[in-house]
């Protein structure tokens, strides 16, 4: 695993009326603070990559379809440099997966749905100096294939 990332697995309780699963608390091992709550969504074959963070940790998981995750370990000096992890979540495999600075990450909707993916962050986005940096999905020195 990249060094600095975490993962929870998550219970789903199902009752009568329907489902309720906590992603996270501010008990658990995992929290470090919280800047902001956010949704967003891919269709069916969709790519949302590749970005990181300076100083924010973002802490994902989907809530409807399913995801690929990938990440990427572009820190200097990490002892994981250069290390690609990835991970599928859905509600058959629930998780909440969280992403130190400096990793680059992005998503994939690998369901014949829309993937619902909620995001928690440590800090809230700075529309005026936002902490995220970009590079193309595909045209980079990753190396990581989409399309499988």
């Amino acid at each position: 695993m990249i060094e600095g990332v975490k993962v929870k697995k998550l219970k789903v309780i199902p009752d009568s009326r329907g489902r309720l699963m906590e992603i996270l608390r501010d008990d658990d091992k995992m929290f470090i603070r919280f800047g902001q709550v956010y949704m967003t969504t891919a269709l069916p074959g969709v790519v949302k990559a590749w970005h990181w963070h300076k100083k924010q940790h973002d802490s994902f998981t989907c809530v409807s379809g399913t995801m690929r995750l990938a990440l990427y370990d572009g820190r200097k000096d990490s002892r994981t440099m250069g290390q690609i992890d990835e991970y599928e979540i859905s509600l058959k495999d629930p998780m909440v997966v969280q992403i130190p600075p400096g990793v680059y990450h992005g998503f994939k909707c690998i369901s014949k749905e829309e993937a619902i993916v909620i995001n928690t962050v440590t800090y809230a986005y700075d529309h005026k100096d936002p902490d995220e940096f970009r590079i193309d999905e595909r045209n980079n020195d990753i190396g990581y294939n989409w399309e499988r």
